[in-house]
């Protein structure tokens, strides 16, 4: 387990430090033979199930234009094996350890070398792996905060390794007080719209590139904070009828090419939209607008999970769920089975009569 199991909250205020504190422990790691060893590698193959695989996202993304074919799969695609896959390093995340699928294609992974992207070292995952790159240990809500951006972090440090980003090209300096201005301005902004958010019966989350990983790692805070049924789309194929659904729901769009002018035919619609963008763009009615600075893939991707963040935790209190409350407990997605007391079984649904 993680050195303590702290509150969403105390997650959120608590995240500009920590991660600072994890990127300069995960840079230390890349180094000497393990770097190295992640520079040998042409394809490698990134696997992890939840939230982790959300976060594979940015990797993909960062190698793809350096010219390197890095792909991601669900660990579950994997438990068999990686026949199928031109692979010559396996990299596997999973914060706390002991996600059972990710294990599992470990344990079936035959000769291929592999890495193992942990917040929690000491774990069943650790000890299959051949390299492990570690967030430090870090506490975090169960909701996860600073264990997700966190690993958004180490994994661009790692695809930054393999692709032999020159070391002073660092997208990582100053993220903490980018992080905590992110966040004072999206509190403001979703201030004004979450009494109607709350209402919404569903939300649709829509982002192209590395902001591919917010968008599905906003679906699920979506889910798991505030019991909202929510889906993450890309760009261009939500423009090919995805959005037809419109209607009481809520729209996050990330980006700043064809997403602003996506945006602005939801809101111009009447649909109740967020934009989270790096370009000068004018609120209206049904339009809230989080301007971000400019950043690179990576660190754009944790700021745009500030905003997420704020908003879950925003629509939590509007809706009345505590946050925390999650509502099923499926003991064989963790070696081990589940803590109860990291989480109250609270569900919002009627017993049958």
């Amino acid at each position: 387990m993680s050195g303590s199991r702290i509150t969403f909250t105390e997650g959120q205020t608590d995240q500009p430090q920590a991660l600072e504190r994890v990127i300069t422990h995960v840079q230390q790691q890349l180094t000497g033979a393990g770097l190295d060893r992640l520079r040998e590698a042409k394809r490698p193959l990134f696997a992890g199930i939840g939230a982790s695989y959300a976060a594979l996202a940015v990797p993909v993304d960062v190698l793809r234009t350096h010219g390197i074919d890095g792909r991601r799969v669900l660990s579950s695609e994997i438990e068999e094996g990686t026949h199928g896959f031109e692979t010559d390093l396996l990299i596997g995340i999973s914060q706390g350890g002991r996600s059972s699928e990710t294990i599992a294609a470990f344990k079936e992974a035959g000769d291929v070398p592999n890495v193992a992207v942990l917040n929690v070292l000491e774990s069943p995952l650790g000890r299959l792996a051949d390299m492990t790159v570690d967030l430090g240990n870090e506490p975090d809500s169960y909701a996860s905060t600073i264990g997700f951006t966190g690993t958004i972090a180490a994994l661009d440090l790692i695809a930054g390794a393999i692709a032999g980003r020159d070391a002073s090209d660092d997208p990582w300096h100053g993220i903490g007080a980018r992080m905590t201005a992110v966040r004072e301005q999206a509190a403001d902004v979703i201030g004004g719209l979450q009494a109607r958010a709350a209402r919404c019966v569903a939300a649709d989350v829509v982002a192209a590139g590395a902001s591919r990983a917010s968008a599905e790692e906003g679906a699920l805070l979506l889910r798991e904070v505030v019991r909202m049924p929510a889906a993450a789309s890309v760009t261009r194929n939500y423009l090919h009828g995805e959005m037809e659904s419109a209607g009481n729901t809520l729209h996050i769009v990330f980006g700043d090419g064809r997403e602003i002018e996506l945006a602005r035919s939801l809101s111009g619609a009447g649909h109740c939209t967020l934009l989270v963008t790096a370009r000068q763009v004018a609120p209206s009615d049904s339009l809230g607008v989080v301007r971000l600075p400019d950043a690179a893939p990576g660190a754009r991707v944790v700021l745009e999970t500030v905003v997420l963040q704020e908003l879950s935790a925003a629509l939590s209190t509007e809706r009345n769920i505590p946050i925390e409350s999650f509502v099923f407990a499926n003991d064989d997605t963790k070696e081990g089975g589940v803590n109860p007391a990291d989480f109250a079984i609270a569900s919002p649904v009627a017993a049958a009569p």
